[in-house]
């Protein structure tokens, strides 16, 4: 089956190889790249509440996204992956998650769209239901890496939808609406694999 997020690492991902390597040449801490994309995440969740969802649109795509990528990479490239970098990595994640998320909110809520909110909210319990179920189901020593929508592929969705919002204004409803129902979709997905794991 297609998968959103096999497709972004696939192709998005190999873009940052050479500045990976560059940076892992550096004395640059992956850690500290972690916490600078949370920020930049929460910098971007800020202009869209404030308004601005294209900027913050920006902010995100072209500063926090790469962050995400290259945190892991440059841990990856020096051979000092560690398991706290690990633990803060996801725990950031779902930080920015919930910044981005809660901008759309408010934004939705400033321009009085009860629907827009409601899916807002609902998006955001569906990512962190993709991501909570994958944790718990590996914290049974269970792989669950299935299905169409992983955290990277949800960002690329917002992205989309944050940066055309400018143009058309209906853009960043419809990437919610699509990003609540993958994300429950997904969850479902790792639901049943779960389920089937179980019962061999």
């Amino acid at each position: 089956m297609f998968s959103l997020e096999r497709w972004a690492r696939q192709h998005l991902a190999p873009m940052f190889d050479p500045l990976i390597a560059l940076l892992a040449r550096t004395k640059v801490s992956p850690d500290l790249l972690t916490a600078l994309g949370m920020v930049l995440n929460v910098v971007a969740g800020a202009l869209i509440a404030l308004g601005e969802p294209f900027w913050g649109g920006v902010v995100m795509t072209l500063l926090a996204m790469p962050l995400d990528v290259l945190d892991g990479g440059v841990a990856r490239k020096r051979g000092v992956r560690s398991t706290f970098g690990t633990f803060l990595d996801s725990t950031v994640d779902r930080v920015a998650e919930g910044a981005i998320l809660g901008g759309v909110a408010v934004l939705f809520a400033q321009r009085q769209m009860v629907v827009g909110v409601a899916l807002a909210f609902a998006a955001l319990i569906g990512s962190y239901l993709v991501s909570y179920t994958r944790a718990r189901a590996e914290g049974l020593g269970l792989d669950c890496t299935v299905g169409v929508f992983g955290r990277l592929g949800r960002f690329v969705v917002l992205a989309l939808g944050l940066l055309a919002a400018s143009v058309f204004p209906e853009a960043l409803l419809i990437m919610v609406a699509l990003l609540t129902l993958f994300s429950f979709y997904t969850t479902g997905e790792r639901v049943v694999h779960v389920y089937r794991l179980t019962r061999l």
